[in-house]
């Protein structure tokens, strides 16, 4: 049965984990997976997870079905975390889903099942999985420019010469904030325009927001997606708890359409669908905790104090390393490392250059030069930016 078969070719971030775990060297450094990183190089669980957690397992009796959707209450709290209140709760239909991975997919499936000629507009530089769960789903999709790679920030003018060329029904896919990989984010004057522009194209957003919380803020984070919604007709969401509440593991997400009022029921009913067919009920214990957290001020206010740590530390290591490659270079070509936002940028260098980059300093970062910048630390900033430095003569 199984003789044709070929091994999928492999990601990219899963052969640099392997890469990284299999060098000896005592001074190698991963910014390489996208996850955060304390001072000490460990994935912490947040002190309001803990607390939850603890909670929940204290009170819980059952651990029967839930509905299609996933929790209610977990629903309800992420959908005034994203949302603000940006919109009325009746244009506003979600479904729980296994992780932010998961959302994309069913949003994309929702398209493809609605309007398969659609095509899925995405950002030149782009979270790598995007387009294999673009295609998976059956959705052709194009670029448009995003990264102003000499400058190191938006490519304004390229990015809406192409999206003026998206058609009715179109699907734009937009980082809500820290896009990864490039670390450059719309400014509101840029959500402004371009909610106009997809007004008056007649094509429909959607927005990934997987690091709220890591670039401004929680609110600030929140307010390109918010200005979308309360202009367009239909706006299309696919959100993470991965890296805000550090719940990798637990696999919490949520996929969401902001439509027409007397379209919100068959929305429901259509994502509550989709989640039948591809896992049935969403896992319920992350969703649980991140519910528990954001129903009770004392955790919110725990757990918003320690993002807000994390985030500062992240932008910390961003001037650090920035002012070290200045130090290492005698110029400001890497300056847009300490003005981008998130755990994410894009090292100017060469493939070449990251190649000798791992082989030669052991420094890992992925092939196109995307760097997690939660990797850092004061003990390796001075060493990386010298490895850089070196590399990229």
């Amino acid at each position: 049965m199984f003789e044709t078969l070929l091994p999928p070719k492999q990601d990219a971030i899963i052969a640099l984990m392997q890469a990284f775990a299999a060098d000896t060297r005592t001074d190698k450094i991963d910014l390489g997976v996208g996850v955060y990183r304390d001072e000490d190089g460990c994935t912490p669980v947040m002190r309001a997870v803990k607390s939850a957690e603890a909670r929940i397992v204290a009170e819980q009796d059952s651990k029967s079905y839930l509905s299609l959707a996933g929790d209610a209450a977990f629903l309800t709290a992420m959908e005034r975390l994203l949302l603000g209140g940006a919109v009325p709760s009746s244009r506003v239909a979600a479904v729980g889903t296994p992780g932010g991975t998961s959302a994309v997919r069913q949003i994309c499936e929702l398209v493809r099942t609605t309007r398969p000629d659609a095509v899925v507009w995405v950002s030149a530089q782009t979270w790598p999985n995007h387009l294999p769960l673009i295609a998976a789903a059956g959705l052709a999709s194009r670029p448009y420019r995003y990264l102003d790679a000499g400058g190191g920030g938006l490519d304004h003018i390229g990015m809406f010469a192409d999206l003026e060329q998206v058609n009715a029904g179109d699907i734009v896919l937009i980082h809500g904030c820290c896009h990864n990989p490039t670390g450059v984010d719309l400014g509101l004057q840029d959500w402004a325009e371009l909610a106009a522009l997809l007004s008056r194209r007649g094509a429909v957003p959607f927005v990934d927001m997987a690091y709220q919380g890591f670039g401004e803020g929680l609110e600030d984070d929140a307010a390109g997606l918010r200005h979308l919604a309360a202009r367009l007709p239909e706006v299309l969401v696919a959100a993470s708890c991965s890296k805000n509440f550090g719940l990798y593991r637990e696999r919490v997400g949520i996929a969401m359409t902001i439509v027409p009022e007397p379209q919100r029921t068959t929305l429901a009913a259509a994502l509550a669908s989709l989640n039948r067919q591809a896992f049935a009920f969403p896992p319920d214990h992350g969703g649980r905790v991140v519910s528990t957290i954001l129903g009770d001020d004392a955790l919110r206010h725990d757990w918003q104090g320690e993002l807000d740590a994390m985030r500062n530390r992240v932008q910390e290591n961003r001037r650090a390393l920035a002012t070290a490659l200045r130090n290492a270079t005698g110029s400001d070509r890497f300056a847009a490392l300490g003005v981008q936002n998130g755990m994410f940028s894009m090292l100017p260098l060469t493939p070449d250059q990251v190649a000798s980059l791992r082989k030669d300093h052991g420094v890992y970062v992925l092939d196109d030069g995307r760097a997690n910048m939660a990797g850092l630390s004061a003990r390796n900033i001075e060493r990386c930016a010298h490895a850089i430095a070196q590399v990229a003569r």
